[in-house]
């Protein structure tokens, strides 16, 4: 079994790509970096967590998306044409929100 060392968020530019079908890939951004290593101290790695909860070797990713790699494109260079973009999105519409108070 594998522990994790340390976790990092992942800089903007680095997306994971997926093989979703013989001819279509699909990229999402990586929100973090994990520090993986053996419960024995050895074989250390690094993988990224993407936007919507995948990694390489999750049981529960995307059905029939297969890790191809991860890639790094400078933010000014914009994203990859294989960008899905619905996630983003989806983000930043979800989750609690801050509530104004009212004085008693």
């Amino acid at each position: 079994m594998k522990r994790i060392v340390e976790i990092v968020p992942a800089r903007p530019g680095w997306y994971a790509r997926w093989q979703l079908t013989p001819e279509a890939t699909r990229c999402y951004p990586v929100s973090l970096w994990a520090l993986l290593e053996e419960a024995d101290g050895t074989g250390r790695e690094v993988i990224g967590m993407d936007c919507i909860g995948q990694w390489p070797g999750a049981d529960d990713n995307e059905a029939g998306g297969e890790f191809v790699r991860y890639l790094y494109q400078t933010p000014d260079s914009g994203s990859p044409e294989d960008i899905d973009p619905s996630p983003i999105g989806e983000l930043r519409d979800s989750g609690p929100r801050l509530q104004p108070m009212t004085a008693p």
